[in-house]
């Protein structure tokens, strides 16, 4: 970590990729409905390119913005969900060390919240499939804002329920544009390397260090 007397008074942590590591489970499942039931000529990679935001800006981002009705768009994100819970079901589990470093905040009153792009179907898959949710104080999500990462509505409104200012706060994070997000709020950001190469975020400036799992010892400078 670049900046070892940083304490902040709040975590903020994005989902996909950060809590949990389910990106892949994610990907496949838009794979699968992209080439297979909408005939795109797509490999995995390039999905994977466009795993941010919202699902109907994934899918105006590969389609186009009127290629789907609204109907559609609902309908499709339903099934992706469906796929993405089906598909990683059985490997539902917080990264390595999670459990216990959100008993050490709790323990230590840092208050923590959830700021995801990830709709509230998904999130209580994940929150009450691992029992966490007694750990969150606030849970923002995509119905939420009207403005997906990199905009900062996200994690400004995560840190606004908390009643914490922002440049307290420490955002986990695993996405560029969720890095990109904290940024534009003012925050910074510790990098959880579970989806991302290191070279992919080198021009962030709010990036503090970068971590595998919870398990990384340069955590409990934080405390």
């Amino acid at each position: 970590m670049h900046n070892l007397n940083f304490r902040p008074k709040a975590f903020l942590f994005d989902l996909n990729g950060t809590m949990i590591n389910d990106m892949e489970y994610h990907t496949l499942a838009w794979h699968s409905i992209m080439t297979e039931d909408l005939g795109a000529a797509l490999d995995y990679e390039s999905v994977k390119k466009e795993m941010y935001g919202k699902n109907h800006e994934v899918l105006e981002r590969v389609f186009g913005k009127d290629k789907f009705s609204p109907a559609q768009i609902e309908r499709l994100s339903a099934d992706k969900e469906k796929r993405y819970q089906a598909g990683y079901l059985p490997h539902l589990a917080l990264i390595d060390g999670l459990d216990n470093f959100l008993e050490r905040a709790k323990a230590a009153q840092i208050p923590m919240a959830i700021g995801s792009a990830a709709i509230p179907f998904n999130i209580d898959f994940v929150i009450d499939g691992l029992n966490i949710r007694h750990y969150l104080k606030a849970i923002v999500s995509a119905d939420d804002v009207h403005t997906s990462k990199p905009d900062p509505e996200t994690f400004l409104k995560a840190a606004q329920a908390l009643g914490i200012v922002p440049a307290d706060c420490l955002v986990f994070e695993d996405a560029p544009k969720g890095v990109e997000s904290a940024l534009n709020a003012g925050m910074p950001c510790l990098v959880l390397t579970t989806t991302h190469t290191i070279e992919e975020f080198e021009h962030y400036p709010n990036i503090l260090g970068y971590i595998a799992d919870y398990n990384d010892a340069k955590l409990n400078t934080l405390f």
